[in-house]
């Protein structure tokens, strides 16, 4: 089903056992056979079935299943079928579901929120940032790509990102995108970060890619996008709005005249999908 590869995941759920699972050995004979099941307990979209399958297929359990990736899901739903000793089953129970409804919450509320926007203006994409989970930036991206989100940089040497701490190092947003197009390959768009209207017309002006209007207000970025139309620099760039973005307040902000809207609030503060295992 999946080319998922990752070592440090098996050696997560080792971490996760211990010695043992002493619960599990005291109880359990080891030459017992048992079937499960993991079913839905709400609504949402599925989001780590790769992993699940990377786990179960590295302790030897056999899998039944119809569901993918990036499919919708319901309350009820049987998503997948175990079948192989019992205690591998029961060791490794809590890691798989832990997986499964952290990947397939982020996947969810991106959905929704994607929903939400593309009825409000289906040309802005709907980003994550780097405030990810240590460990799990790539599955939480992709979960956010099943979501129908924008993945945004998955690592540094992705693109530039010049940030306020840069710009206060280097001394000036002028100075810090002529050092970049002088240093960076051709192929790497440069992205800046700005917080008021006169550095945003700077870094439009100078050579940005993109500029990210930063912890501003809707009446704030329309002041900028007035602006930069005036002076002719609205459609040289990728316009990205970002911070203090939620799935409640993302309406303001999909309603204004920008490319990008880029949350952390999606992978950092999203809720799990309930799911539950159950020994049959």
């Amino acid at each position: 089903m999946t080319i998922f590869s990752d070592n440090r995941i098996i050696e997560n759920i080792y971490d996760d056992i211990g010695f043992e699972d002493i619960t599990t050995n005291s109880l359990v004979s080891s030459d017992k056979w048992a079937q499960a099941e993991i079913i839905a307990k709400e609504d949402g979209i599925l989001a780590g079935m790769d992993v699940a399958y990377y786990i179960l297929d590295y302790f030897e359990l056999n899998i039944i299943s119809s569901y993918l990736d990036g499919e919708e899901i319901h309350k009820g739903d049987c998503i997948l079928e175990i079948e192989g000793k019992a205690q591998d089953i029961l060791s490794v129970e809590r890691s798989i579901l832990n997986y499964l409804m952290h990947l397939s919450g982020i996947a969810t509320i991106v959905y929704n929120t994607c929903q939400k926007v593309a009825e409000i203006n289906p040309n802005v994409r709907v980003a994550c940032t780097r405030k990810t989970t240590p460990g799990l930036q790539k599955l939480e991206k992709r979960a956010v790509e099943l979501g129908g989100g924008d993945t945004h940089r998955f690592k540094l040497d992705d693109c530039v990102l010049i940030k306020d701490n840069h710009i206060q190092i280097v001394g000036g947003i002028i100075e810090s995108l002529e050092l970049a197009k002088a240093n960076v390959s051709f192929t790497k768009k440069i992205e800046i970060e700005v917080e008021n209207l006169d550095d945003a017309i700077r870094a439009s002006m100078f050579g940005a890619d993109i500029v990210m209007l930063d912890n501003m207000t809707p009446s704030e970025i329309t002041e900028v996008i007035d602006a930069l139309k005036e002076r002719k620099l609205r459609d040289e760039i990728i316009l990205e709005v970002s911070g203090g973005i939620t799935p409640i307040n993302i309406v303001d902000y999909a309603k204004l005249d920008v490319d990008v809207i880029s949350s952390g609030f999606i992978t950092n503060s999203a809720r799990s999908l309930d799911m539950g295992l159950n020994i049959l």
